[in-house]
C-alpha cells in the first residue's frame, strides 16, 4: 500500500492530506470590460449586483469589494471570483467603477 493514499494510521491517527489550491473561477472577457449583472435566483427574491470580469491577478478582489461596499453604503461579499453587492443601483455602481478606471457595461435587462 502506498503512503500517498494513507488516510488513517493506528499509530498516529488521522493523517491530513494537503489540499490543492483552488483556482478562482471568475469570468474574464476578451474585450476588457467589467460587467454588472443583476441576480435574484436562490435569494428569496432579494436582488444582488454581480461585478464580473475583474482579473484577480491584477486587482485584489477583497479590497475592491470593500471599497465598492463602503461607497455604495450596502453589504456584499466576494464569492468564486465574483464581487456581490446587495441592492439594485447599477448606475451608481457603474459610476463608482468608472471612477476607479474600469471600463464597465451593464449586462442583462
Amino acid at each position: 500500500m502506498s503512503d500517498s493514499h494513507l488516510v488513517y494510521s493506528t499509530q498516529t491517527g488521522r493523517i491530513e492530506q494537503p489540499k490543492p489550491e483552488k483556482e478562482v473561477a471568475g469570468k474574464l472577457f476578451k474585450d476588457g470590460f467589467v460587467r454588472i449583472e443583476r441576480q435574484t435566483k436562490g435569494r428569496k427574491g432579494k436582488g444582488v449586483m454581480l461585478v464580473v470580469g475583474v482579473d484577480p491577478k491584477e486587482h485584489d478582489l477583497k479590497k475592491l469589494a470593500k471599497t465598492l461596499k463602503s461607497k455604495m453604503g450596502q453589504g456584499g461579499a466576494v464569492k468564486d471570483g465574483l464581487i456581490e453587492v446587495q441592492g439594485d443601483d447599477r448606475d451608481k455602481l457603474k459610476a463608482i467603477l468608472e471612477s476607479l478606471t474600469f471600463k464597465v457595461k451593464i449586462a442583462g435587462g
